[in-house]
């Protein structure tokens, strides 16, 4: 009985639900860890050099076969379930382990991923020439280097080789690099003022202007741009020329030579050389490459530089727009507002409103900021560009208001706690010494409330660099072609599509055609997305933190 009391007595002090609310607590906290600890290992192991083995494996036909390739992953399956799948398991064996081989060569193969059965594996080498060819399509290539050549003429074989192939694809990426600049700078300008020109003789002819000196001053214009372009074209054909010029010859793991031309390699190295340093040195610059370059084949290889732009340009907007918007609500709210009937069901209606899916702001964006305002903004102000939208059609302002809109209630409410948690004494104090209301409000009542302004901004910045559902509805595209800023004014085109990281790890996980080359690029992005999201709060708090800091006397 003594013991039962005990109990009782202990349940009505609290203490059992303090310390289940503290697993409760403690469990969220090592999943949470567990999960960020998975993304940064699959993630940051995506860029770190792997070894290349040359296995000699015995088919179920009976025939040996040699397989160059990189180990990605390991499988253990049970002999049931083994079976169950219809593989043949040996006498006496409990496991079936196979392992996951890269084997790249898909435009040779068709495929670039192997399993293999650990049993039927005869020998396992490590040839230090082995070779990586990181290409522009078709992925990986594996082989063993042969000759490089010049207009079809070997100009380097045996141990010459290497060093001939290292100083002629560094050539080939030189040129490359000036066929982009040249494609997307300079001939990119000239068809925007092309089709601008075009726009404008619309324009003038809509507007009955469209006269003989009007004809001949774009004549003109169309003339000079004619002129550019011609001159880029015969320097691409030069450039291209040259980039045609070189190649390097392989021996795949069948014993075939496969030759592959210089321009179309992104990176050659031999991983099974390396020494530390170099590995570390290769993984900086890849490392480098995903963070600064375009993405390739589909979104499995190359760089994410647009879809991390594309996320911090979005947030940006969203929050210029949101924060005013947010603060003069709960401003009036709290500080304007009879607090009566109405005002309570104001304040229900936005709480409310942040429980929203949102996928329905994002249908709402479409329907309303794309179809309606966009397409009477286009009738109105670009006529001339009919029947093709201007600001008609999904882009970065439009997605920028929809998470506007949807993370609103949020900035509201954080906005209009920190208002009520002010003294009323500062107001009357304020108003005692001769200042109006609003510059008592401007001067005083906001500075002292702007940790909790911050405090909206940076839940809202958390929810809208994370949201992808109305995205894919206003304006997020798989690729984009180009940067919604660039060189030609007006220089921040809003009406462009863009790419965002959380469509960027949707497509990739859930639409690439190749899922297996796809994944480590998706905990890599995701681990990214992870970043930026911290990097844009932290900055956040930091400021929140000062302001905090600064006003901290005054609440005292």
């Amino acid at each position: 009985m003594i013991k039962l009391n005990m109990i009782k007595t202990w349940f009505k002090s609290g203490t059992p639900w303090v310390w289940l609310n503290a697993a409760g607590v403690s469990l969220c906290l090592i999943m949470v860890i567990a999960v960020l600890g998975l993304v940064v290992v699959r993630g940051v192991g995506h860029f770190w050099p792997s070894k290349v083995m040359q296995l000699s494996y015995q088919e179920d036909s009976g025939g040996l076969k040699t397989i160059f390739g990189e180990q990605v992953d390991r499988s253990v399956t049970p002999a049931l379930m083994a079976k169950a799948s219809g593989h043949k398991m040996a006498e006496g064996e409990d496991t079936l382990v196979q392992y996951l081989i890269k084997t790249g060569n898909r435009d040779v193969t068709g495929t670039d991923f192997r399993w293999v059965v650990e049993r039927n594996i005869q020998k396992r080498d490590y040839p230090i020439d082995m070779m990586v060819v990181e290409r522009r399509e078709w992925g990986n290539f594996y082989g063993q280097l042969v000759a490089v050549k010049e207009n079809g003429k070997i100009i380097a074989s045996g141990n010459a080789a290497w060093p001939a192939a290292l100083e002629r694809l560094a050539i080939a990426l030189a040129i490359f690099d000036e066929i982009v600049h040249l494609e997307k700078k300079e001939i990119g300008a000239v068809n925007y003022g092309l089709e601008r020109l075009r726009l404008k003789q619309k324009s003038l002819q809509l507007k009955n202007r469209w006269d003989a000196e009007a004809e001949k001053e774009v004549a003109s214009e169309k003339a000079s741009y004619e002129a550019q372009y011609s001159q880029y074209q015969k320097q691409l054909g030069l450039l291209y020329q040259k980039a045609r010029r070189d190649s390097l010859v392989a021996k795949i793991d069948d014993g075939s030579e496969q030759e592959i031309a210089l321009s179309k390699i992104v990176k050659i190295y031999q991983p099974n050389t390396m020494t530390l340093f170099d590995r570390i040195g290769y993984f900086c610059s890849k490392v480098t490459e995903f963070l600064t370059d375009d993405p390739r084949e589909s979104n499995t290889e190359g760089g994410i530089f647009p879809a991390i732009f594309g996320t911090i340009m979005m947030v940006i907007m969203m929050s210029i727009i949101v924060t005013p918007f947010g603060v003069i609500a709960a401003v009036y709210l709290r500080e304007y507002a009879k607090q009566g009937f109405i005002t309570r069901l104001i304040r229900i209606a936005v709480n409310n409103l942040a429980g929203v899916p949102s996928i329905v702001y994002g249908v709402f964006g479409l329907g309303f900021f794309v179809y309606i305002l966009g397409g009477n903004i286009d009738q109105l102000f670009f006529p001339e560009a009919s029947p093709a939208p201007v600001y008609g059609t999904p882009g970065l302002l439009w997605a920028s208001i929809t998470l506007a809109l949807l993370t609103l209630p949020v900035v509201i409410v954080s906005t209009e706690e920190g208002l009520s948690r002010i003294p009323k004494s500062i107001r009357e104090g304020s108003l005692a010494l001769g200042a109006t209301k609003f510059e008592t409000l401007w001067l005083t009542v906001l500075p002292m409330a702007s940790p909790a302004m911050m405090t909206g901004l940076i839940l809202a910045v958390a929810r809208a660099a994370g949201e992808v559902a109305p995205l894919m509805l206003v304006g997020v595209v798989k690729l984009a072609p180009t940067l919604p800023l660039d060189g030609n004014a007006p220089f921040l085109h809003l009406d462009r599509k863009f790419m965002h990281l959380g469509f960027h790890i949707y497509d990739v996980g859930f639409q690439s055609p190749n899922v297996e080359a796809a994944r480590p690029l998706v905990y890599a992005t995701s681990l990214l997305l992870v970043v930026v999201i911290l990097g844009l709060n932290l900055s956040a708090i930091i400021i929140r933190n000062r302001l905090r800091e600064k006003y901290r006397a005054l609440e005292g």
